[in-house]
């Protein structure tokens, strides 16, 4: 177990806070604000019903959370130190100091401001790297890092840990990349807004349902090379490299941010956005973003391959009652519905997720499909026995019924954290030849591995499998 000092509790040092906890690191938090452990306790909740929803594998133990009366109390002892607190430099320098006291040795400062450069930052004489997250921290992989070589290294190898995505500026510069492209469109929607343009609401809906979503999956640069057609990025280049000349926007120009525009922005953001409290559109935003997640980590696709390999260092495998635990993970909101529990559909893609599990254990893996040789399903049955929530985590565990010539007939059993059973799946499969798309026998290591799980499963009951539709028994 790890110890991370959060200095800060507003929103982006709860969304840290959380990161870390539901890594299974201890989290030691200081805010003098009487409102943080409110505060600090919606972000959780949040964070805790959307961070798990992501992998289809359960996250660690949830860390330890300690509020402290100060930063000495908070620092001591700790292996990182994020702060989090007002975009002020000398408060961060009068914080940092503050900090440096109780810092153990070797350790430095992990800053989340949204625009000092370290060397800034570090003036004081302590060490600080730039380490800044996106809101929701919880949620959003990207860590812009910046500062001495040897930090940067140790904090981009801390946020890995934490399943982000670290980005090494090649360059120290104020407020990083996303930032600047953050401030160079919210120019040209001011522009829009005071030159009664658009409104909010039509500028957010140029977003949404256009260059956001492109710019989610493939960014700038690759989203621009596809608009080139087959003849690329050059294509694309000679098509609207000249409108760069042509007056589109007025990025060099900063609006003033005067009475006038400010009552325009206020008064249009809330006809837009003000029916729904804060926490709601929070978590309509989470649950947005969970969806969005999932969709990329399923062809591995920019924050999806962060995914992916966050939760292949995440623990699997184990034992429940002598089978082998072929899946376990948090239920997402995906898989519910309109009913309010998790769909038909879900249990089936658990199912599934528990037979790859089980092949990857005969060692049926990616290796021996990539090889030509996969099982196909060709009968199942579900007996739904129990109501499944989002954010519960199931367990599946998995009985080797058969496993004769081409057939592998398996039986798993969904179990909820209370151990009881929320389903049972059962399943008969083919081994096929992925070129001839014809069945036949597995590889003998295979066959053998198969044998023996059921051999060993032989002598256990087998309660519910076997039944007709309809038969609960």
């Amino acid at each position: 177990m790890s110890r991370a000092a959060i200095i800060g509790g507003g929103v982006v040092g709860g969304g840290w806070a959380a990161r870390f906890l539901l890594n299974g690191w201890d989290v030691a938090l200081f805010d003098p604000n009487p409102e943080t452990r409110r505060r600090i306790g919606e972000v959780l909740d949040n964070a805790r019903r959307a961070l798990p929803a992501i992998y289809d594998r359960a996250m660690p133990a949830e860390g330890r959370l300690e509020f402290c009366d100060s930063i000495a109390e908070a620092v001591s002892a700790a292996q990182w130190v994020q702060e989090s607190v007002s975009e002020r430099l000398s408060l961060k320098h009068a914080v940092y100091a503050e900090i440096a006291e109780s810092l153990d040795e070797g350790c430095f400062i992990g800053s989340s401001t949204s625009g000092f450069k370290a060397s800034e930052l570090s003036a004081c004489g302590v060490p600080v790297a730039v380490v800044h997250p996106f809101n929701p921290v919880y949620l959003l992989p990207l860590v812009e890092i910046s500062g001495e070589a040897a930090l940067c290294r140790q904090a981009a190898g801390v946020v890995t840990g934490l399943g982000m995505f670290p980005l090494i500026l090649r360059k120290e510069i104020d407020a990083f990349i996303a930032n600047r492209f953050q401030e160079a469109v919210w120019r040209e929607a001011l522009w829009m807004l005071k030159d009664g343009i658009a409104t909010t609401g039509e500028i957010d809906d140029a977003i949404r349902m256009g260059i956001g979503l492109r710019w989610a999956q493939m960014g700038l640069f690759e989203t621009y090379r596809i608009a080139g057609g087959e003849a690329g990025m050059a294509h694309y280049l000679s098509q609207f490299g000249p409108t760069l000349n042509w007056p589109w926007s007025r990025l060099t120009d900063v609006p003033e941010l005067d009475d006038d525009l400010i009552s325009t922005i206020s008064t249009q953001s809330d006809e837009q956005s003000g029916a729904l409290p804060v926490r709601e559109l929070e978590r309509l935003r989470d649950d947005n973003l969970v969806g969005i997640l999932r969709s990329l980590r399923q062809r591995g696709s920019g924050a999806g391959r962060v995914i992916l390999d966050h939760e292949a260092a995440l623990a699997a495998g184990g034992e429940i009652d002598g089978l082998p635990v072929t899946a376990r993970r948090a239920v997402p909101v995906t898989w519910t519905d309109y009913n309010g529990h998790m769909n038909e559909a879900a249990y089936l893609e658990l199912g599934t997720g528990a037979t790859d599990g089980l092949m990857k254990l005969v060692g049926a893996d990616e290796a021996y499909i990539a090889s030509g040789k996969s099982f196909f399903t060709v009968d199942s049955r579900i007996r739904y026995l129990d109501e499944v929530h989002r954010d519960e985590i199931l367990t599946v565990t998995t009985q080797v019924i058969s496993a004769i010539g081409k057939k592998m007939h398996l039986f798993h059993r969904m179990l909820k954290t209370d151990g009881s059973l929320a389903a049972t799946i059962e399943t008969l499969l083919l081994h096929t030849d992925l070129s001839t798309r014809r069945s036949c026998p597995p590889d003998p290591v295979v066959a053998e591995a198969l044998a023996g799980l059921a051999k060993a499963h032989t002598s256990r009951s087998v309660e519910g499998c076997g039944g007709a539709v309809g038969d609960r028994g």
